[in-house]
C-alpha cells in the first residue's frame, strides 16, 4: 500500500504504508521459548506456513509479544491460514500493548486505507500517534504528512514540523525532504536556507535508485536554495550534512 497524496501546495507527499513484515529475528529471554520462536521463524523462512502458525499460535496465546504480532502479519496476509483482518487486529492489539509499536502502526495503515474496518483518518492518526510515541519512524512520517493536510487531525504546521524531524532525525529520506521545502519556505519555522539545504542534501543521498526521480527533484530543490546563499552558508550546511547521523528507533 503505497499511498501519495497531495498537500496544499501541490507538493506530492507519500505515506509510508505497508510495514506488514515479521519480527523473526529478535531473541527471546527463555531458552525454550527461544528454540520453538526459532523453528516457527526457519519454518516461515522455508514457506513452511502452516507449521509456522502451528508453531506461532501457542506462544502469542502464552502472551509472547513478537508472536502475537507475527501472528497478525500472517492472518494480515493469509500465510498458513484465512485471510481474516478481526485476528489480524486482535493479535495487533495484544503485540501493541506490549510495546510492539509496528503493531499499532500497522492498525493505523487498515484505518487509513479502509482494510477490514471501516475509513477512518482519525482513528488511522490515533494509531500513528501510539506507534510514532514509541520511536517508529514510518508511524512519525505519516503522523506529520496528517497533521500537514489537516486529515484525521486538525492542520497543524507545529505538529507537521515535530514529526518530520523526528522521522528525519532516523532516516526517512521523504521526511528530510519535506524538511527542507519547509525550512526553504519558512513553514510552521523561520525560514532558514542553511537548514533547507542541509535536508535537502541527506535526503538526496539516501533516496534508491528506484526513487531517481525524486532525488532529482531533491536536487534541483537545493539548486533554487543555494542560489539564495552565500559560499559561507553553503558550506556551513555541507559541514552539518557530513557530520550528521541517525538516531535509532526506540524499542
Amino acid at each position: 500500500m503505497d499511498v501519495r497524496v497531495q498537500d496544499r501546495k501541490g507538493a506530492r507527499r507519500r505515506l509510508a504504508f505497508g510495514l506488514f513484515t515479521l519480527l523473526f529475528s529478535a531473541s527471546l529471554a527463555i531458552s525454550a521459548c527461544s528454540n520453538r520462536y526459532e523453528d516457527a521463524s526457519a519454518a516461515y523462512e522455508r514457506g513452511d506456513f502452516e507449521t509456522a502458525i502451528r508453531l506461532m499460535k501457542p506462544l502469542a496465546e502464552e502472551g509472547n509479544a513478537k508472536a502475537q504480532y507475527n501472528l497478525g502479519v500472517m492472518y494480515h496476509n493469509g500465510e498458513g491460514v484465512p485471510q481474516d483482518y478481526t485476528e489480524t487486529m486482535k493479535w495487533y492489539l495484544r503485540a501493541g500493548e506490549q510495546g510492539i509499536a509496528v503493531a499499532h502502526y500497522n492498525l493505523g495503515v487498515m484505518y487509513h486505507e479502509g482494510e477490514g474496518v471501516p475509513q477512518d483518518r482519525a482513528e488511522a492518526a490515533k494509531w500513528f500517534r501510539k506507534a510514532a510515541e514509541r520511536g517508529n519512524a514510518r508511524a512519525q512520517y505519516n503522523l506529520g504528512v496528517m497533521y500537514r493536510k489537516g486529515e484525521g487531525v486538525p492542520q497543524d504546521n507545529t505538529e507537521t514540523m515535530k514529526w518530520y524531524r523526528k522521522a528525519a532525525e532516523q532516516g526517512i529520506a521523504d521526511a528530510q525532504y519535506f524538511l527542507g521545502v519547509m525550512y526553504g519556505e519558512g513553514e510552521g519555522v523561520p525560514q532558514d536556507r542553511v537548514q533547507s539545504y542541509m535536508w535537502y542534501s541527506l535526503a538526496a543521498s539516501r533516496y534508491s535508485d528506484p526513487d531517481v526521480e525524486k532525488r532529482e527533484m531533491v536536487v534541483m530543490s537545493r539548486g533554487i536554495v543555494a542560489s539564495k546563499m552565500t559560499p559561507e552558508q553553503i558550506e556551513e550546511a555541507q559541514r552539518l550534512a557530513r557530520e550528521w547521523k541517525p538516531k535509532k528507533e526506540e524499542k
